[in-house]
């Protein structure tokens, strides 16, 4: 595989940003290592990060370039800090336009992956699983298949209940979480018929687990394409290490040829 950090300035957030991206590269003598070879350019899966983390922890806490390079998948894994993929208020930052309007303009202006839905995935973990989710919900003509592990899925509730106040202030000014934010709105309008494919996990011991199952309540009473996965687990990286491999096995990917 190739691994690129790129550093980059962004129009849209108006500061220089940075991107980790994951190429396949089959290569014949490399030992102790099976790439897959396509013949044009490779699928790609938009990888978001949590709240705590950057562009690089999927990296550095999972295999996810081994994982990628072994079903000749691009991986892009942006930096947003702390915004949950949103507009922040006033001058703080566009993250919202930066993720799903500037960034994938970017990526096909710097790299030789495919921009057909049905080569394109997102998925991503605690605040980064809201972020894919609320992509593929408000742009479900991008996506062939999003998945969510662990998602912050109802931030609704949490922000009325008080928690993270001074966070979620930041994020929405305040004010109450709009419906374009609100991931169990956006899958009640849900055209079943026009969505993606959707995988949505959380361990038994994660606190956001409740949240993850009104989501699914919400996309099943829609009769979404969904894959639900709620066994033992806690929010952490064992988790998502072992969780992203059966996300990346269950993207409906065009066979490749294995080196």
């Amino acid at each position: 595989m190739a691994v690129a950090k790129v550093d980059f300035f962004s129009d849209v957030l108006q500061l220089g940003t940075a991107m980790t991206v994951v190429l396949p590269e089959p290569a014949e003598h490399r030992i102790g290592a099976d790439g897959a070879e396509r013949s044009g350019p490779p699928p790609v899966l938009y990888l978001l990060h949590g709240l705590s983390d950057d562009d690089g922890m999927w990296l550095r806490n999972t295999s996810i370039s081994r994982y990628g390079e072994e079903r000749g998948l691009a991986v892009v894994m942006p930096q947003v800090h702390r915004s949950f993929y949103t507009d922040l208020p006033g001058e703080a930052g566009r993250y919202w336009t930066f993720l799903s309007e500037e960034l994938p303009a970017v990526v096909q202006r710097f790299f030789r992956v495919s921009d057909r839905r049905e080569d394109t995935f997102v998925a991503g973990l605690s605040m980064g699983g809201y972020g894919a989710l609320k992509w593929a919900l408000r742009q479900p003509h991008r996506f062939a298949a999003a998945a969510g592990l662990s998602s912050v899925a109802d931030v609704r509730a949490l922000v009325e209940a008080g928690e993270r106040e001074g966070l979620f202030r930041t994020v929405f000014g305040g004010d109450p979480v709009p419906d374009e934010s609100d991931l169990l709105h956006l899958a009640g309008r849900l055209d079943a018929a026009s969505a993606p494919r959707l995988f949505v996990c959380c361990g038994t011991e994660d606190a956001l687990v409740d949240g993850n199952h009104r989501l699914v309540e919400a996309l099943e009473a829609r009769g979404v394409d969904l894959t639900t996965d709620f066994g033992p687990g806690d929010h952490e990286w064992g988790y998502w290490d072992a969780h992203i491999r059966d996300v990346l096995d269950w993207l409906p990917l065009e066979r490749a040829t294995a080196d």
